[in-house]
Formats: structure tokens, C-alpha cells, sequence
């Protein structure tokens, strides 16, 4: 109802019925063409928590403020996974250098056995030189040495390899540092604007908005529901 017509009304020009079957319809019309427009106007209106993607392409609707969506409880989670992934990793690589240390040793053990073998076979050769078994043995000694010292380089090296990789993780120390750093920022930011932002009164005690204000556009001769009513009860007490 326009404030023609409630001056209209008041005068006494227009009937009341046929103002209350025009406007109720023509509201209800109204309303059904805003929410059209409002849908239209927006990029995509899905909002159920269940269905809602976050996508880079649209700013709007903003994402419901669901676990999965609140940034700083996203960011907890990741710094916590990521320690205790980290942790796990850890305890692995320190299982693989342990396994590697003792095979090590292992074959240190069994170079010092091929050593001591060599040596005899080699005093056996000079004493019996007929005696072919002696040679082949000392043969085959050297050989198993030589493989021997090769498994040691290679264990060696793997164990050089896990102290590179246990360097490499640091960095994810660093990471996770690097995010808490960003999630203190938030929270701070997000305390700031809170206190500033901040009343005196209680939010439920505040005066409604007006409906319409001087400099604003499209509202002149909108006619709230509360002086809808109000015209209603007034009606009624005569």
C-alpha cells in the first residue's frame, strides 16, 4: 500500500474491503517477483551445508559456517594432522636407520671372517700349491669380500640418505610453525574487530531500523506492516 492510498483511505475516498483485496494480493505478487529476482541475481543459491562447494569463481553465496568451512578450526586440524603424521614418519625413518646401522655392523662381522680366511687360504696356496681346493677357496673369498665391502657402501649410503631425509622434514616443523603463525594473526584480527565493533547495549534491547530514511532510494511510499496493523486495530476501536 502506497501512502496515496493510506491518505486515500484515511479520507474516507477509497473503500477499505477492496484496498485490503487489492493490496494483499498485489503484496504477496510483489514478493514472489523479488525472490525471483534475488535468485536470478545470484551466481548459485546453494546453501545446504550437505551440497555447498567452495569455489573460487564465486563470491556468493558465502559458505555456511560449518566445521568444514571455518577457517582457523581447518587450520588447527592441518597443523595437528601434520605434526602427528610427522611424528609417525619419524619413528619409521628412525626404525630404518637403526635396521641399517645393524646390518652394518653385520657385515663388518662377516668382512672380518673373509678377511681371516683369505689369510689362510693364502699361507694353504704357498705350503700346498698342488692342492687345487686351496686356490679356488682363496678365489672365492676374495670375491665374496669384495661383494661384501659393496653391501657395506650400499647400507652406508642408505643411512646417509635417511639422515638427508630426516633434514628435509624439519621443514615441515617450519610449515607447521608458519601456519600457526596465520592462524594467530586471525584470531588477533578477529578479536580486534570484535572489540571494536563492540556496544554498550544489548543487541535484542536495540530500536528496529527504520524502514525508511531521508536520501534513500525506492522506499518513499512503502507502508511498513507495523502501520498496517496499526490502521487495522485502529479500525477495529471505531
Amino acid at each position: 500500500m502506497t501512502q496515496e492510498e493510506l491518505d486515500a483511505l484515511m479520507n474516507g475516498d477509497m473503500d477499505f474491503d477492496e484496498t485490503v483485496e487489492e493490496t494483499i494480493p498485489s503484496a504477496a505478487v510483489e514478493s514472489a517477483q523479488e525472490e525471483d529476482e534475488a535468485k536470478e541475481e545470484v551466481p548459485y543459491h546453494e546453501t545446504d551445508p550437505d551440497t555447498y562447494r567452495v569455489s573460487a569463481m564465486n563470491s556468493w553465496p558465502p559458505p555456511p559456517p560449518t566445521d568444514d568451512n571455518k577457517m582457523v578450526h581447518q587450520l588447527d586440524d592441518v597443523t595437528k594432522e601434520s605434526e602427528e603424521k610427522a611424528t609417525e614418519i619419524f619413528d619409521l625413518i628412525e626404525g630404518i636407520s637403526n635396521d641399517l646401522g645393524d646390518g652394518e655392523k653385520h657385515v663388518k662381522t662377516l668382512n672380518a671372517v673373509l678377511k681371516s680366511n683369505i689369510e689362510l687360504f693364502e699361507t694353504l696356496s704357498v705350503k700346498f700349491p698342488h692342492v687345487e681346493a686351496f686356490k679356488t677357496q682363496l678365489t672365492k673369498n676374495k670375491e665374496a669380500s669384495k661383494e661384501s665391502d659393496q653391501i657395506l657402501e650400499i647400507l652406508q649410503n642408505g643411512g646417509d640418505t635417511i639422515m638427508n631425509v630426516m633434514d628435509i622434514m624439519q621443514y615441515q616443523d617450519i610449515h607447521r610453525q608458519k601456519i600457526e603463525r596465520v592462524i594467530n594473526v586471525m584470531r588477533a584480527l578477529s578479536t580486534y574487530m570484535n572489540h571494536l565493533f563492540a556496544g554498550k547495549i544489548d543487541d535484542s534491547k536495540r530500536v528496529a531500523s527504520a524502514v525508511h530514511l531521508p536520501g534513500d532510494t525506492g522506499t518513499e511510499d512503502v507502508v511498513s506492516s507495523d502501520d498496517i496493523e496499526a490502521l487495522l486495530a485502529s479500525f477495529g476501536q471505531k
